[in-house]
């Protein structure tokens, strides 16, 4: 089994949470109603925040689980390093 499978309720959590925040992100955007710059950067930083809380708790689980993995080969560590690195250089963008 999987560490997103193992911690899929905690994952779920954190998702639901980052959809509700673009959605309250959305609603303060479409009131329009002398919007505050400062609230909208608020909750931009907020969403950007629960992402990359996101992300590391999967990269965690995938280094842990995968990469530092006992009884792969040293090939196999290999390609699970070259997709993390892939993927991060993305992310980073």
């Amino acid at each position: 089994m999987t560490h997103t499978v193992k911690g899929q309720k905690g994952l779920l959590t954190r998702v639901r949470r980052i959809k509700g925040q673009a959605e309250a992100l959305e609603r303060l955007i479409e009131s329009g109603e002398d919007m505050e710059c400062g609230r909208v950067l608020q909750q931009i930083a907020a969403i950007r925040g629960a992402v990359a809380g996101l992300m590391a708790e999967v990269i965690e689980g995938h280094l842990r689980e995968h990469v530092a993995a006992e009884g792969i080969s040293a090939e196999q560590r290999r390609g699970e390093i070259e997709e993390l690195v892939t993927v991060l250089r993305t992310y980073l963008k």
